[in-house]
């Protein structure tokens, strides 16, 4: 039989490396198909734990930023609202509202405050002109310059941090409106409140190990840490590059050098209420640990299946191949979506001990994902709860005068839009003072919520009933004219009047109503509603529980008794 060419070459190469033998070429055979599953399933492992590694890498910063924002976003709403609290308080209110006097007496009440608050400095009380009525402190607080503007509009006003060095970290100044009877702002309530409280929660929401939480400024400019700010990182600036490369990560996180030098990987979010953000950022050395260290026992082990093995790493080899397929199959499948997936284990080894760690993942992701559904239908509940109770009185269960006026200035431009009219009913309890000093304020009470739900009874579903104020109601009738109105404010008057009468150990209850029609009586909602409330003080002076139409003319301040 005559020998190819192809035979003589392969010859010539194989005696040099003295694989002309058989059992020289059975034990090269051997470590071939040995090394080539073993490198295989090594290099399988490792990609796809590092991706899985990764992504919990993502998660857990993008996890630690999100509740460090949100928190820290709670901490500034929790300081706005003690602020406005001690704000409304008639010793700051009253003294305010008068321009003058009684600045020692306010001063006295500015100590009380800040001695109650550890997270306050030194509080000053302001005039709306921006005259400084008390204060604890010797320095005014570092506000904007155009800070009482805000305050001037009802809102609250947060100043750039500074670096307090009695208290060895930075601090923020704070302003919030005082307002006086009628909801008039009439002056300011400033302090400055000390970001230790944030230092807290970025600590707890740090990743676990060497993680590191950073609070910046929309400029980079480096606020905090959850360590606190040592000398060397004060006024540090995260470099622009790094900002927009976190900016713009979706579903992962950047990877850049960090404050120490070293790279990491960092996640940002932001905190809209206060305009800051947050980095969590961990150290790549560390964060990849897990599967360097796997890398190197993979490594290992196919360096000692290459010494060990002979003959039999032929048939292990055909071993690895089955579930080799199953786990791409898995990956394929949870690539897919469906965290369903869960691995038999065969025996043991690497590629057993490969499935195992896949299946944790599996398992892990099912349990994050249940966590997620979990809280995104918490948050759900919770925002529609914050909704509802923003909207409506906490008496009576009616829409509140927010409300009420942002729907009323919709209404207006779909009325003016589509041509039709809307009118307004505006309903007083008389001597509703009189019945709380004879039957005491939770009878009061008691007749408010009564005729609350009386109002409900006597109008439309697609009608808009509200708490107007004390015990004023308000009800907007969508494309209704003042005649039809009137007739359903007198079903109001007389439904009021007869669901009180039952009662004899109770004075009787009765209302006065006015009523005024869009575009008749006014061309805006704040017009239509002074045209009731006129047409409301001429049913008070009439007699009380009566209605009256508005009439056209001139308007002239209301006083109701």
């Amino acid at each position: 039989m005559r020998i190819t060419s192809f035979e003589h070459s392969v010859a010539r190469v194989l005696r040099p490396m003295r694989l002309d033998r058989i059992k020289h070429k059975i034990v090269a055979f051997a470590l071939l198909a040995t090394l080539i599953p073993s490198a295989t399933t090594a290099w399988l492992s490792y990609t796809q734990n590092r991706a899985a590694l990764t992504e919990k890498i993502v998660e857990g910063l993008q996890r630690a930023s999100r509740q460090a924002a949100r928190e820290t976003d709670l901490w500034l709403k929790d300081r706005i609202y003690e602020l406005r609290v001690f704000g409304a308080s008639y010793e700051v209110s009253e003294i305010l509202d008068r321009g003058r006097g009684a600045a020692g007496r306010l001063t006295d009440y500015l100590r009380s405050v800040k001695a109650k608050v550890d997270d306050y400095g030194e509080l000053q009380a302001w005039s709306v002109d921006g005259r400084l009525v008390a204060t604890t402190a010797a320095t005014p607080h570092q506000l904007p310059d155009e800070w009482l503007a805000d305050i001037r509009q009802d809102k609250p006003v947060l100043g750039r941090p500074v670096w307090d060095s009695t208290l060895g970290r930075p601090i923020v100044a704070l302003a919030v409106p005082v307002a006086a009877g009628g909801g008039r702002v009439v002056g300011a309530l400033t302090t400055t409140v000390s970001l230790g409280s944030v230092e807290r929660i970025l600590a707890g929401a740090a990743p676990t190990g060497t993680g590191t939480m950073l609070l910046t400024q929309p400029s980079g400019l480096l606020i905090t840490t959850d360590v606190g700010l040592r000398g060397e990182l004060r006024g540090h600036v995260v470099p622009e590059a790094i900002l927009e490369q976190l900016q713009t990560g979706d579903g992962t996180v950047a990877s850049y050098e960090g404050l120490g030098g070293e790279p990491v990987l960092g996640a940002m979010s932001a905190a809209p209420q206060l305009g800051w953000s947050v980095i969590a950022e961990l150290p790549e050395r560390d964060a990849y640990a897990p599967i360097h260290r796997l890398r190197s026992i993979t490594m290992l082990t196919v360096a000692a299946l290459l010494v060990g093995v002979g003959l039999l790493a032929y048939l292990l080899g055909l071993l690895i191949v089955r579930p080799l397929t199953r786990l791409t199959q898995g990956a394929g499948q949870v690539a897919d979506g469906n965290l369903g997936v869960d691995l038999p284990v065969v025996g043991g080894g690497e590629l057993s001990y490969l499935t195992e760690i896949f299946n944790g993942m599996v398992e892990r992701l099912r349990e994050n994902k249940h966590e997620l559904d979990e809280r995104a239908e918490l948050l759900r509940r919770q925002n529609a709860e914050l909704e509802r109770l923003s909207i409506t009185d906490g008496l009576t269960g009616l829409y509140n005068r927010r409300h009420l006026m942002q729907t009323l200035d919709k209404e207006t431009l779909r009325a003016r839009r589509h041509e039709y009219s809307y009118a307004v009913v505006m309903l007083d309890v008389d001597h509703f003072k009189q019945y709380n000093d004879s039957c005491g304020h939770l009878a009061g009470d008691d007749v408010l919520t009564g005729i609350a739900a009386l109002l409900r009874e006597c109008i439309r579903e697609v009608d808009y009933p509200a708490r107007y104020g004390g015990e004023e109601f308000l009800v907007m009738l969508p494309e209704t004219d003042l005649e039809e109105a009137v007739r359903v404010a007198e079903r109001i008057r007389e439904r009021v009047q007869t669901g009180f009468a039952g009662d004899p150990e109770r004075r009787p209850v009765t209302t006065s109503v006015g009523v005024a029609e869009f575009p008749i009586h006014g061309t805006n909602p704040e017009a239509v509603i002074s045209a009731a409330d006129e047409a409301l003080y001429a049913a008070k002076q009439q007699g009380r529980n009566r209605v009256v139409a508005a009439k056209r003319g001139p308007r002239r301040a209301v006083k109701k008794a």
